[in-house]
């Protein structure tokens, strides 16, 4: 069969015949790939960025969004059957630290985890995977077109869910809903993560402003309108305006992995607020910062800055009932997050160059 491998340093990615994958244990699933996400990562990797081999080989199939249906089960495999629909998770556990040994592997405290497609373990660009039922998510029918959004929806939901939790755990009688309802939520970057925390913060009742440099005429700008949102162009207003012209925010979900921004955005923070990080920031260049201006308004505000990364099971399963939600509530808007599907052959199209009004992108393998 077909994928998708890259030299781990180097990139080049190309094409690779490799043998189908066969059940093995009584415990694993077989899929058949049918859509595969592209994010930063993938072009990160594929431009020579970080990336590791699985231990003895110099290759890596990459990929991590999938979405496939199921061909084959191993005989004590309970939660799916043949041509149910679903995905794999993406982390492994370390299978020595307290967070792994008890299914939280994306707050894995020793760093030796492994995660397909990214590090030490082959991903999911490619005509057929096996995983062990344990790793199986499974997607309804319902939502089979939007089903490869899952895996960035996860890592949404892991962020707003435990910022929920901190948040509620420190104003006594007020639920999760209760919070954030009627909240100011500013989104600072609108790719697909952003996007899709501004979506799962307008379900909860929060009032959305999302932060991007792109003309407010273009794609994204225009789905956070449609859902309801107010679009702050970033080339015309500065994030240390933002209190200024906004008021402070409540809560500030950042998407766009720029360290000075990521800094300059702690001034836009509300009273009592909090800050979620998702955004992974490269390169060495300094960031001048007014740091002791930052950390007194962080102390005799009360506010919370958190970062988030990856996401565990149950945040895998809470994103395809949000997806369900999302369908329900704003119908097919929701599809227009995926602006791109190429062929598999055609690779390099989705990989290699991407259009300002490009969203998220999609490699096909196989027909639904």
């Amino acid at each position: 069969m077909k994928a998708i491998a890259i030299k781990p340093g180097k990139g080049e990615a190309h094409l690779l015949d490799i043998n189908e994958p066969a059940i093995i244990n009584s415990d694993e699933i077989k899929l058949k790939v049918l859509e595969v996400g592209i994010c930063g990562t993938d072009r990160e990797e594929v431009e020579g960025g970080r990336a590791d081999a699985p231990a003895g080989e110099n290759e890596l199939i990459i990929g991590h969004e999938m979405f496939g249906r199921v061909v084959e089960t191993g005989n004590s495999v309970k939660s799916a059957k043949k041509d149910d629909y679903g995905l794999f998770m993406v982390r492994r556990p370390c299978g020595n630290c307290y967070f792994c040994n008890n299914k939280r592997s994306d707050l894995c405290s020793t760093g030796d985890y492994t995660e397909r497609g990214i590090k030490e373990n082959h991903g999911f660009q490619a005509e057929y995977v096996v995983d062990k039922e344990e790793y199986f998510i499974p997607v309804p029918q319902g939502i089979i077109d939007i089903g490869v959004l899952t895996e960035p929806l996860s890592v949404v939901v892991k962020a707003v869910e435990e910022a929920l939790l901190i948040q509620t755990s420190r104003f006594p009688g007020l639920d999760q809903d209760s919070w954030i309802k009627g909240k100011k939520a500013l989104v600072a970057g609108l790719g697909p993560i952003g996007l899709l925390a501004a979506f799962v913060l307008k379900l909860r009742g929060a009032g959305i402003w999302g932060l991007d440099i792109v003309d407010e005429s273009t794609a994204r700008p225009s789905i956070l309108k449609k859902i309801g949102g107010n679009y702050i162009n970033g080339k015309f207003t500065k994030a240390g305006d933002l209190d200024f012209k906004y008021g402070g925010f409540d809560f500030i979900f950042e998407a766009t992995g720029i360290a000075e921004l990521e800094f300059q955005l702690m001034d836009a923070l509300a009273i009592n607020g909090i800050y979620v990080l998702t955004g992974i920031p490269s390169g060495k260049r300094p960031v001048c910062i007014m740091g002791a201006d930052l950390m007194k308004n962080m102390v005799l505000r009360n506010q919370i800055m958190l970062g988030s990364v990856n996401a565990g099971r149950s945040h895998y399963i809470d994103a395809v009932d949000e997806l369900v939600k999302i369908r329900e509530h704003f119908g097919s808007l929701i599809n227009e997050l995926i602006t791109e599907k190429v062929r598999f052959t055609n690779f390099s199209d989705a990989l290699d160059r991407h259009s300002a009004d490009e969203i998220k992108a999609v490699i096909e393998w196989n027909s639904k």
